[in-house]
């Protein structure tokens, strides 16, 4: 039912009540280490942060859970690099998705504003790059960090894109089978 208000959970909360486990208490690298390993998450030695196990561990256990349509909030700051920091939770940030059927249909954030930590948050997710499933990780993007030092107002972005839609009433599994321009992807000669 789409029926107003929707439901509103914390992603750590979300964790705590599906598999017993508060990351707010095991805020370290070594700790969701040991989790993943016991909940059979995946990690990349060397590559993998806190905030990707999170998110591995929430999406493996409470995404298929969220029938209903519900607002996921308060998302890690390692997979979230455009995010500002979370007011009371410094490894967190001031975003949320919605699900409905177990499927993410928004992305939405306060937006980072400090020139300084955008660029940070640039280079960290950079050492993370390649471990989502062949995405290249974040590009450093000087030019929007340039733009940032000219000062930018408090900002939020809400994303609601018509191909998750598709792809939530199709029932494809990526992005790239809904994409309405193809001729728009990138051309790959042999």
């Amino acid at each position: 039912s789409f029926k107003a208000p929707w439901r509103k959970i914390t992603m750590l909360g979300a964790i705590q009540e599906k598999v017993g486990v508060d990351f707010h208490e095991k805020t370290s690298l070594p700790d969701a280490i040991k989790i993943a390993k016991d909940l059979n998450i995946p990690v990349t030695p060397g590559k993998t942060q806190w905030g990707k196990i999170v998110q591995d561990t929430f999406e493996k256990y409470v995404e298929p859970t969220l029938v209903q349509p519900t607002h996921v909030m308060d998302t890690p700051k390692d997979i979230s690099p455009l995010a500002r920091v979370h007011a009371k939770y410094p490894y967190l940030t001031e975003r949320f998705e919605s699900f409905v059927c177990g499927f993410e249909l928004t992305n939405a954030f306060s937006e980072l504003s400090d020139p300084v930590e955008q660029l940070q948050r640039f280079r960290d997710a950079q050492k993370d790059a390649g471990d989502h499933d062949g995405d290249p990780g974040h590009v450093e993007d000087q030019e929007f960090v340039e733009v940032l030092e000219c000062g930018m107002p408090p900002t939020g972005g809400l994303g609601i894109g018509v191909d998750r839609l598709v792809m939530f009433l199709t029932d494809a599994t990526s992005i790239r089978d809904v994409i309405a321009f193809p001729t728009l992807k990138p051309l790959v000669i042999d």
